[in-house]
């Protein structure tokens, strides 16, 4: 299939938008179609997409905007994929929006978009580029910039996502592992299935082993498990070992039992290869696990950062990621992708975000980083008065403004030491407060620079000003409430990519509404937020 752009909707004389009557015409350019005729298609960049398609040969592809709009729309209207080629091809919204009034017959069919998707899974599993992430972060830029949003002033915040997965016991993790590798065994192997394993095929075998089976104690089902296990192994040897069923089984084993004296038996912490990135559910390889505020999660994690205005705000960047992926991790690759900032961008965030190699880095960018609560133990507020050299590798100054002797480090640990007459600590007003250790002759301080950082932060935050940036950073606590409520970020596809793709188009549809909300209170578009 050969890649060809589609810059623009060809009119004809029969175009179907010149039958509708003055009042249908008169809603249509009332609803959000308008809006995304004008504002939304025209923006998207087909050309990234080319290395997805042949140079020159082939039949033409479907075209990329019309394509990524209709994926928009999906999220938007809350339609399944038939439901979506279906409304395409008797909604006149659906084809203005997307320029396809003229056509003769509309371009999608049943297999386009998830033919699209696929493609752009293997092209990020092959360059680790993803598309679908660059197309909609630009489509949120050039919102920005209609909403004359600068960008100048942004808030931070992350969501759990729990994958469409069962929890299962460390039995049941097992037992399904070892079912769907004879299942698999049993239909595509010449092997013989030992009498013993059989059982595994038979359809309400799961009900037998772990509900029914009664007499039946954790410790028996457990040592028949395992020797089972033990008996796949030998069975499969060295076949099949690019199967995803045995790739899974022999993750599961290794994760879950370790071998002594040639005897399996389940892992314990005490063995200390039990982490959170283990095995949740071979329906879900990459689901990690992660317990937050006292709950359990089994999934992802997706992070998002909000520019704000006078004029609304919009979603200019999002991460999607395992759920063991931190906040603070998210920061930093966030200031990383960021470029140079020509004036001071300001973006709060709260306590879990910051630490001091994010504070170096934002401020390398010309990114001042305002957390609006802290996490941990409080500092010593006294540190905050300690003043730093250009380059915050030398203590020159202590909160009574005293210059000190001498200042060594920083060390490994970010650590440095200053000395000060002994008298000048002794009669010093903060002598209670202060951290310095006092001797005879020499006053010794031993301060790192985070510790400085993290208590003039406290300080900060404990502020008018604080308070502010805590009130400003309220409001990105909406987003992952609109995602769940309306655009059902719960119901993903399983799976890292497959999931992260379907969020990035739900991010892009909360803009397209936050856009035309702009647009309607503007007087540009009627009165008419919700989608019908």
């Amino acid at each position: 299939m050969s890649f060809v752009t589609n810059p623009a909707q060809q009119m004809t004389l029969d175009d179907s938008i010149f039958h509708l009557t003055d009042r249908e015409r008169k809603a249509l350019d009332n609803s959000w179609a308008k809006s995304f005729s004008e504002e939304i298609f025209p923006r998207i960049d087909e050309e990234p997409f080319r290395v997805l398609y042949c140079a020159d040969n082939g039949t033409p592809n479907t075209p990329v905007n019309i394509i990524i709009g209709a994926c928009i729309i999906k999220e938007l209207l809350d339609l399944s994929d038939d439901e979506l080629v279906e409304g395409l091809m008797l909604d006149v919204r659906l084809q203005y929006a997307l320029h396809t009034t003229s056509f003769e017959e509309q371009p999608l069919s049943d297999k386009s978009l998830s033919r699209f998707r696929k493609r752009c899974y293997s092209y990020y599993n092959e360059t680790g580029t993803d598309l679908i992430h660059n197309c909609i972060v630009s489509l949120a830029k050039e919102i920005a910039g209609v909403m004359k949003i600068t960008g100048r002033t942004r808030r931070m915040d992350s969501m759990m996502i729990d994958a469409n997965i069962k929890k299962l016991s460390r039995l049941e993790l097992i037992y399904t592992c070892i079912a769907n590798l004879v299942k698999r065994l049993t239909k595509e192997s010449k092997i013989e299935i030992p009498e013993e394993l059989k059982h595994y095929t038979v359809p309400n075998d799961y009900n037998q082993v772990f509900y029914y089976a009664k007499s039946s104690s954790y410790a028996e089902k457990c040592l028949t498990l395992l020797n089972d296990a033990d008996a796949l192994f030998i069975l499969c040897g060295d076949r099949h070992v690019d199967w995803e069923e045995y790739i899974l089984f022999r993750r599961c084993m290794a994760e879950q039992t370790v071998v002594n004296d040639g005897t399996r038996r389940l892992a314990t912490r005490e063995d200390g290869i039990m982490n959170s990135s283990m095995l949740q559910n071979p329906s879900d390889p990459e689901a990690t696990f992660r317990s937050k505020s006292g709950e359990e999660h089994r999934g992802y994690v997706a992070n998002f950062e909000e520019s704000v205005g006078e004029n609304g705000s919009v979603v200019t960047d999002y991460q999607f990621e395992q759920n063991i992926y931190s906040d603070s991790q998210f920061l930093h690759d966030s200031l990383e992708r960021m470029d140079m900032q020509e004036e001071t961008v300001i973006l709060s965030t709260d306590g879990a975000y910051p630490n001091s190699e994010n504070q170096r880095l934002a401020e390398s960018k010309n990114v001042q980083v305002v957390s609006t609560n802290m996490t941990g133990r409080k500092a010593n507020d006294i540190c905050a008065d300690f003043v730093l050299n250009k380059d915050k590798t030398a203590i020159i100054q202590c909160p009574a403004g005293i210059e000190p002797m001498s200042c060594s480090g920083p060390y490994r640990n970010g650590q440095m030491r200053a000395t000060f007459p002994a008298d000048c600590c002794n009669n010093c007003p903060n002598k209670d407060r202060c951290p310095a250790k006092i001797g005879k002759r020499v006053s010794a301080v031993i301060i790192s620079v985070s510790s400085i950082n993290r208590a003039q932060t406290q300080r900060h935050i404990q502020g008018e000003e604080g308070r502010n940036f805590a009130r400003f950073r309220n409001g990105v606590e909406t987003i992952p409430s609109i995602l769940r409520r309306i655009y059902h970020a719960d119901n993903l596809p399983r799976g890292k990519r497959r999931g992260g793709l379907f969020f990035g188009f739900k991010i892009a549809a909360l803009n397209f509404m936050k856009l035309f909300t702009y647009r309607a209170a503007s007087g540009h578009y009627a009165q008419n937020p919700v989608i019908a």
